[in-house]
């Protein structure tokens, strides 16, 4: 009687047996032997339950999705919002209840442009999420049936063949012309051979030929193989658990605003306190004091710079977007201004990710093609004209297994024979023509002993062998080579010259195949014996046309731009040379030589131009290494080993369209295009961006100053308030707002791309800038108190018609004042400022919101003014040009004492 034998194995979950260490290298028969599994049955039912409950299910917990109430909260988290949360409170307490309505209406503004903005970027990085649920063949209870990728557990056998992807960690049981593409996850370019056979327990991810990698790909063959590693036990786990890791830290911006909010927090509770308790101790009145100290704290906070800086920031997001660069977070907008190193990934970042053919070699000579067209080079004899070149780029043709669809979403098979495909397709030599002239009869696949493959093909009465594979493999089979006089003998001479120019090509950076042919009377005949070389072609991952000019941008503008890549340095060397990254004689260190050294050695770190051959772990650490230098680093990559860097860098930059979506959601910025000159262009806008965040915040602070010192003047002397604290946030929200947007708005510098990244710890204002904001707020208030002491002179008005003169007189001179934030080596009438359009925008709205109030009753009464008369607005307008006068002046006389 025939018992099931999966049946009778009910192994309890606490007995099922330890995943195999080093898998890889085992043989097939002990991993399976460990994992207790048959490979013709597969697992039972029962046993998959068992195994999902003993080693969980096949997923990666990615970061979480952005919650709503996270991006609320985080708006709020600011000592300036307590600040003016608590004067709300305040006023409301004692029944200002505009005023302190007034104050949370712009702080509920700012929380809901910042929220909208950031939101809404959350939102379309998710949208860029779209990797399907993949599904695998598994042999479960004897039987081959498709489950869902996550459904895959430790010890299910799974049958893939050619276009598969990956999902899981497998060991290859069987292996038939396997290759397969672990770009994503290593950095190789070039599909890597497959076999069952066993390889060196420490061999680094990348030579693990008996294992196929969950993220990957199956390009070519078919195969078996037992899952060994699910969800976050598989190596692509292992680097989404560094990415998770991985924390970066906040931006100079974020640090700079927190920083310049702390130090007016702090100087508006000091000041609020002593002017205060000043006039209390004075006998001054306790409700006046309670309404000073709110007019104070509403004078002192700039409610207007949050809600200016987010829109900066939100436009530059938007701009950027326009550009094909998607950013994450707002202050990330700004981080790329502050740059000083750009780590980079090779792969699909600073080449195309495809392989194309660079060179053709027969025994007539070579011919150099354009790798982006496949054409000749105009110095070299076209491919028509020179049938040694016509029949190498026939046999790689017909002797092929790749596929080429309409777009490149469709092509199918190995990326090398895809670069074959599209020689053939650019030369006149379409794969489906040839297969007519030559119908297919068989084919000998690829083989790791002979490292060749061949295919039959009918030729006349006769038969068409066609052979490629390792270029030294292929020289020893052949008997015969082709020459310009016909076939020749292949002799120990001719073989030694042919291995030199492979040993050439290798030095230069391409992956080498040679082909040969021959032609027999029957279809049977082992196809590598009298095979005639044809010659050799080189191919490479041809580096982006456009990505030599943006690293010279990157240089121009003082950054450094530093190759780190997973692939070999031959290849390493080659795409820097193409790019112009480095020169011949820059440093280079290989991934192994990293674990070799120690915090002495962080110059020589610091010095190298291309790092080859580094790990996820590796990449993670240098990114550290630079940031411990006092480096702002951005870093770029598309694949998975790139996901734990760029989610530590302080910007990570990931691709778009080729990059996986680990790599995006480890990310502050994504390019749409992937297009490196993106980034050149991001930099020059978070450069536009800074400078003129220190502009308007210049101007708000300056105006600011002046109302403190209006209020604080006037209650050390016992003067009646002359400007009232809702008055003071109608300043600060309306007028003050729209000229710092304006600013906001500018071009920045002609050459602001030459200049160097600023110091990663120079704070937003500066001693200059803090200098000039003192002197000009110092100059405002003289004005102001002018206005004040010519109306009682002159007029001698009634309080309110007195708070009217002097409430504009200050709003007219801030207004004014945006002229003042020209640059120093600016000219006095033609400058960046007076080149804005959008500030005379802002002028002409800013003068309309403040005539019209004074004489619409309803908001007139609110803001506590009546309508000025003639006399009124003589004295209005006067004083408030005096304070630009002056401070014009002052410029001028500074610039000549600094000539």
């Amino acid at each position: 009687m025939c018992v099931d034998r999966l049946s009778q194995r009910q192994i309890p979950v606490t007995d099922r047996p330890a995943l195999p260490e080093n898998a890889h290298s085992l043989s097939g028969a002990d991993v399976l032997e460990i994992l207790d599994v048959s490979a013709p049955e597969g697992l039972s039912d029962p046993e998959v339950a068992e195994s999902r409950a003993r080693y969980g299910r096949n997923t990666i917990e990615m970061r979480k999705k952005v919650r709503p109430l996270i991006v609320l909260l985080h708006q709020v988290k600011s000592p300036v919002v307590y600040l003016l949360g608590a004067a709300a409170l305040l006023a409301l307490y004692f029944g200002e209840w505009s005023q302190g309505a007034a104050i949370l209406v712009v702080l509920a503004l700012n929380s809901a442009i910042g929220f909208g903005t950031e939101i809404k970027a959350a939102r379309s990085i998710e949208a860029l999420r779209t990797l399907g649920t993949r599904s695998a063949r598994v042999r479960r209870n004897g039987q081959v049936r498709t489950v869902p990728a996550e459904d895959l557990v430790v010890g299910d056998i799974v049958l893939f063949e050619g276009g598969d992807g990956v999902s899981a960690d497998i060991r290859l049981i069987e292996a038939s012309n396997i290759g397969a593409d672990e770009s994503a996850l290593t950095g190789e370019s070039v599909a890597v051979d497959k076999s069952q056979e066993p390889v060196a327990a420490d061999a680094l991810v990348a030579d693990r030929t008996s294992m196929l990698f969950k993220g990957t790909l199956v390009t070519r063959g078919s195969g078996t193989g037992v899952v060994v590693a699910v969800g976050a036990e598989t190596e692509l786990g292992r680097i989404s658990r560094l990415a998770e890791e991985a924390q970066p830290e906040e931006s100079p911006l974020e640090k700079g605003l927190a920083k310049l909010s702390g130090q007016l927090v702090w100087a508006t509770l000091v000041l609020t306190a002593l002017i205060a308790g000043t006039g209390i101790l004075k006998g001054g009145d306790i409700l006046l004091m309670v309404n000073s100290a709110i007019a104070l704290s509403v004078a002192a906070i700039p409610e207007g710079l949050p809600v200016v800086a987010t829109l900066t920031l939100a436009r530059g997001m938007w701009r950027m977007a326009r550009q094909n660069a998607l950013i994450e977070r707002l202050p990330a907008v700004e981080i790329l201004g502050a740059t000083t190193v750009i780590l980079t990934d090779k792969t699909g970042t600073l080449t195309e990710n495809r392989m194309a053919v660079r060179r053709l070699w027969v025994p007539a000579g070579e011919l150099e093609l354009d790798p982006m067209s496949g054409a000749a080079d105009t110095k070299s004899p076209t491919l028509e004209d020179r049938p040694q070149f016509r029949q190498l780029a026939q046999v790689a043709v017909l002797c092929n297994n790749a596929a080429l669809g309409e777009n490149e979403t469709d092509h199918s098979g190995d990326p090398m024979e895809q670069a074959l495909l599209r020689l053939g397709d650019r030369t006149g030599l379409t794969q489906n023509a040839l297969l007519d002239q030559h119908p297919r009869v068989c084919e000998h696949a690829f083989d790791a002993s002979t490292k060749m493959m061949a295919t039959v093909h009918e030729d006349g009465d006769g038969y068409l062998y066609a052979a490629k594979g390792a270029p030294e493999m292929v020289l020893r089979r052949a008997a015969f080579i082709s020459t310009a006089d016909g076939v020749s003998p292949m002799d120990d001479a001719a073989r030694a010259v042919w291995l030199k120019r492979i040993e050439t090509l290798g030095h230069q950076g391409l992956r080498v195949l040679a082909c040969a042919t021959k032609t027999g009377p029957t279809a049977e005949e082992n196809p590598y014996d009298g095979l005639t070389f044809l010659g050799l072609i080189g191919l490479e991952d041809p580096a982006r046309v456009d990505v030599p000019d943006a690293i010279r941008g990157c240089r121009e503008a003082g950054m450094r731009v530093v190759m780190v890549t997973g692939d070999h340095a031959v290849t390493a060397r080659s795409i820097a040379r193409h790019v112009g990254l480095g020169s011949e004689t820059s440093r280079m260190i290989d991934g192994p030589e990293l674990s070799g050294l120690n915090k002495s050695d962080t110059g020589k770190l610091l010095e190298t131009d291309i790092f080859s051959r580094v790990n996820p772990s590796e990449k993670l650490a240098l990114v550290r290494a630079y940031q411990d230098a006092g480096e702002i680093v951005a870093m770029t990559g598309d694949g998975v080993n790139d996901a734990p860097a760029l989610r530590q860098a302080d910007i990570g930059i990931a691709m778009g369209l080729r990059g996986t979506d680990v790599a995006r959601q480890a990310a502050a910025m994504i390019l749409l295009d992937d297009a490196f000159p993106t980034i050149v262009k991001a930099v020059r806008e978070g450069r536009i961006i800074f400078g003129n965040i220190r502009r308007f915040a210049a101007y708000l602070l300056s105006c600011n100053l002046s109302e403190v010192l209006v209020v604080g003047i006037a209650v050390l002397s016992n003067l009646p308030l002359p400007i009232l604290a809702l008055q003071i946030l109608y300043l600060n929200l309306v007028t003050d707002v729209f000229p710092a947007f304006a600013l906001a708005l500018g071009e920045g510098e002609k050459d602001i791309m030459n200049q160097p990244p600023r110091p990663p710890k120079e704070p937003i204002l500066g001693r200059d800038q803090w200098s000039a904001i003192v002197a000009q707020s110092l100059v405002l208030t003289a004005g102001t108190f002018g206005a004040l002491f010519t109306a009682q002179y002159w007029l001698a008005p009634d309080p309110d018609a007195l708070v009217t003169i002097t409430f504009l007189t200050l709003a007219f001179s801030q207004l004014w004042h945006v002229f003042n934030m020209r640059h120093r080596k600016s000219g006095l009438f033609f400058n960046e400022v007076t080149r804005n359009g959008w500030i005379w925008g802002a002028i002409a709205l800013c003068s309309l919101l403040l005539i019209v109030p004074a004489y619409v009753p309803a908001i007139a009464d609110i803001l506590q003014i009546v309508p000025p008369d003639r006399d009124m607005w003589l004295i209005i307008l006067g004083m408030s040009a005096a304070p630009l006068a002056a401070n014009q002046i002052g410029a001028l006389l500074i610039a000549q004492v600094r000539r």
